[in-house]
């Protein structure tokens, strides 16, 4: 028998809430019934993906009204997709209401606000899933199944590096997230994702952090001191950004035209904003050392402005090691175009200079072996698709099955709250080693999600 479509409503109509508007659009169980924004161009943007995938318009919301949204609207779940620092405004009203969410990463920004989130899921009993979408990617599951199969035995320790290249390193320079109060910053917005696949890879907790950070490359000063700063305050109309490969050229991209630069009579926020200008709050080369409840170490870093773009993990065993290598864009070329038709300057499409990926296990007393791997370079790494399909079903699934969340199966494991929590600790643990220098104890930074911590050894 048929069954009436759950109704979602979408808060943040930004250039990733795309990924939730087409792929709520393709999923006859669900229906986008609610847009809410407090900017009405980039609602309508959205509204016009509905109706070019044939669904109806959603009916648009000031974010002032979002209770009114959820009772009025009769709306079944809600996905939250703000700036990092709003997404506590949606995910507890919604919560309370009765609806099932789920929020992109970061969970939220800092302790007290991911606070008021866990005990609103204790106190309701609803679900809430954030929407870590690496760990969806073929090649971290095969990373996974190996680890829990015992094919270097006890992890003893992990050595994490990513980089990110100097066009989608500069990006979180250009917008928001270059001040911590929106974004809490790298080690939040952008390392969570690699904390949570640690502690998902490992199945275990983090315990102790230290770390220390810096702004090194982006921001006036660095940029004066490396002899890269223009003199533009954004780069839409200006001269000195006419050939700045730093710069972001909106006007060449039909989608982040239509969000930003039309968008900007109503709320006036710059998208293409100067890397080597002000304020930037954040961090861009950043070294973190984290212990975990049952004894191994992580080594990890991340740098902001590399040539290539990727990863290198490497886990040490009591019977071996196992290394994985990708390269996700092996340089960055100088251009200001964005040639994606969604806006993106990573992850939904591969880079024209897209390397390899390489996983090796090198067992004990053993020559080592070469895993085979499914890799893709687009949609995160192919991350995206699986992801929704486990958060909301197939494609091709009918009205009768009204999809939903796979919350844990092997194959789809979805995050919940407390592994939303758990990689927000480490990201305010390393901030506030950076601050103070000294060590923190993940306990003192977010003491809801120490409750089931073992004694670390």
């Amino acid at each position: 028998m048929s069954r009436t479509p759950l109704r979602a409503a979408i808060v943040g109509t930004g250039h990733r809430a795309q990924t939730f508007t087409r792929g709520l659009a393709a999923r006859p169980a669900h229906r986008v019934a609610a847009l809410c924004d407090p900017n009405p161009t980039r609602m309508a943007f959205h509204n016009r993906l509905l109706t070019a995938a044939g669904e109806p318009a959603a009916t648009t919301w000031e974010p002032d009204g979002f209770a009114d949204l959820l009772a009025k609207e009769d709306i079944d779940e809600v996905v939250v997709t703000t700036v990092d620092a709003a997404h506590d405004r949606y995910i507890v009203p919604a919560l309370q209401a009765g609806c099932r969410v789920v929020t992109e990463k970061p969970m939220t920004v800092d302790a007290a606000r991911c606070a008021r989130i866990l005990d609103t899921v204790r106190a309701t009993g609803n679900s809430l899933t954030v929407a870590f979408n690496y760990r969806f990617n073929p090649v971290h599951e095969k990373v996974r199944a190996l680890l829990a199969d015992g094919a270097i035995g006890e992890i003893l320790s992990v050595h994490f590096e990513w980089v990110l290249d100097v066009r989608h390193g500069a990006d979180y320079f250009r917008r928001w997230h270059r001040e911590k109060n929106n974004s809490g910053g790298l080690m939040v917005h952008k390392s969570s994702h690699h904390f949570d696949l640690v502690n998902w890879w490992l199945a275990d907790e983090p315990h102790e952090v230290f770390g220390y950070g810096r702004l090194g490359f982006y921001g006036r000063a660095a940029g004066e001191r490396h002899g890269l700063r223009r003199d533009y305050d954004r780069a839409h109309g200006a001269e000195p950004a006419a050939d700045d490969p730093f710069a972001l050229d909106l006007a060449a991209n039909d989608t982040l035209r239509a969000l930003y630069l039309d968008a900007e009579q109503d709320d006036g926020y710059l998208r293409d904003r100067n890397v080597f200008g002000g304020p930037v709050t954040i961090e861009d080369d950043m070294a973190v050392l984290v212990r975990y409840t049952r004894g191994a170490t992580m080594t990890y870093h991340l740098t902001a402005y590399s040539p290539w773009e990727g990863y290198r993990v490497m886990f040490n065993g009591s019977a071996g090691r196992l290394e994985l290598e990708v390269e996700e864009s092996r340089w960055a070329q100088p251009q200001t175009r964005v040639a994606s038709d969604s806006g993106a300057l990573h992850g939904d499409t591969a880079a024209e200079h897209a390397g390899g990926a390489r996983l090796t296990l090198r067992p004990l007393w053993r020559p080592p072996v070469e895993v085979p791997l499914d890799v893709a370079h687009e949609a995160h790494g192919g991350g995206d698709p699986r992801m929704l399909d486990a958060l909301f079903g197939p494609v091709d699934s009918g009205a009768a099955d009204a999809g939903g969340a796979d919350q844990g199966g092997a194959a789809h494991p979805t995050a919940t709250e407390r592994d939303g929590a758990l990689a927000l600790a480490v990201g305010l643990a390393a901030n506030r080693c950076f601050d103070t220098g000294r060590p923190v104890a993940v306990r003192d930074v977010v003491p809801g999600v120490a409750e089931r911590q073992v004694q670390a050894r």
